[in-house]
């Protein structure tokens, strides 16, 4: 129960960190895009500091959600940050959200719960064997270079939505390498170790890797095509780092046909979401106010 409560609290902090930093891309120039200096633009205004705020609070509720469960279980729970950004959103700009977003919000929240009562993730090892770790990284490396290569060949929402999963994939990553670095904190370690580990600063530079890519994501589309990208890539990329790394074992058999239900419950609710016009009306771009004279 602690790991879901502390999963749930990440998922609603991502959620308002990814509002506040969309409000914060639109005000950068278009030519800033996949340079260092996007952040520099960035840096400079209080509500994208606001967002990066959350994030670290989020980092943190992640770090003890991953310590205390299986990463299938707490990962998967992040779904929940698209029906959050909307309804924040919503609530931030003073529009009423239409019984369509509700509708939506119903999909994803039973589609977790049909998809995770399902699979009923099994808890593994705490820590993972190093020489594992070396094709995962050259995998998970080839994987987000042939998204971000693909995604510099197109433009508007085509390239949100790559680097929303290149993103998506680095964050996954980041929720591997912690919780593996979290396993140093057990009673064979403590702090010390934990400070002297790889993982741990792995764990910092994979996070600022995907931190960049979301920046450019939301900078380069609506937020409507990254976030399901998203949620759902991380969710799913999780789910495959928590079985191939930390041997957690999923139902299978015909326990598969829910858990695909759940999934399809899911991927519905975001397609609902997607389309409404809540997502439409606060988290498009919006146009510059006229000039006087």
């Amino acid at each position: 129960m602690i790991s879901v409560l502390f999963a749930v609290l990440t998922a609603l902090s991502n959620g308002s960190a990814s509002v506040l930093q969309r409000r914060a891309a639109l005000e950068v120039p278009d030519g800033e895009a996949m340079r260092l200096s996007l952040i520099g633009h960035l840096v400079r205004q209080r509500v994208w500091l606001a967002g990066i705020a959350l994030v670290i609070v989020a980092a943190v509720c992640q770090a003890v959600a991953l310590a205390t469960g299986p990463i299938s279980v707490v990962q998967p729970i992040f779904v929940i940050e698209l029906p959050a950004t909307l309804l924040l959103a919503g609530w931030m700009m003073r529009v009423r959200a239409p019984r369509t977003v509700w509708y939506g919000v119903a999909a994803v929240t039973a589609g977790l719960a049909v998809g995770l009562g399902s699979a009923a993730p099994v808890d593994g090892t705490d820590a993972v064997r190093g020489a594992d770790w070396v094709p995962t990284l050259l995998l998970t490396g080839a994987f987000e270079a042939v998204l971000i290569v693909a995604a510099l060949r197109v433009r508007g929402n085509a390239r949100a939505a790559l680097l929303g999963l290149a993103a998506a994939c680095g964050y996954a990553l980041t929720a591997a390498l912690m919780k593996d670095a979290m396993a140093h904190l057990g009673p064979d370690g403590g702090v010390v170790a934990l400070l002297t580990s790889w993982q741990l600063y792995a764990t910092a530079a994979a996070g600022v890797g995907a931190l960049f890519l979301l920046q450019n994501a939301l900078h380069a589309g609506s937020l409507v095509a990254v976030q399901p990208m998203l949620t759902l890539g991380d969710a799913l990329i999780s789910i495959l780092y928590g079985v191939t790394l930390f041997e957690e074992e999923l139902r299978t058999g015909w326990w598969l046909l829910p858990e695909l239900a759940g999934l399809g419950l899911i991927a519905a609710g975001c397609v609902v979401l997607a389309r409404s016009s809540l997502a439409t009306d606060t988290l498009a771009p919006q146009p510059p106010p006229p000039r006087a004279g």
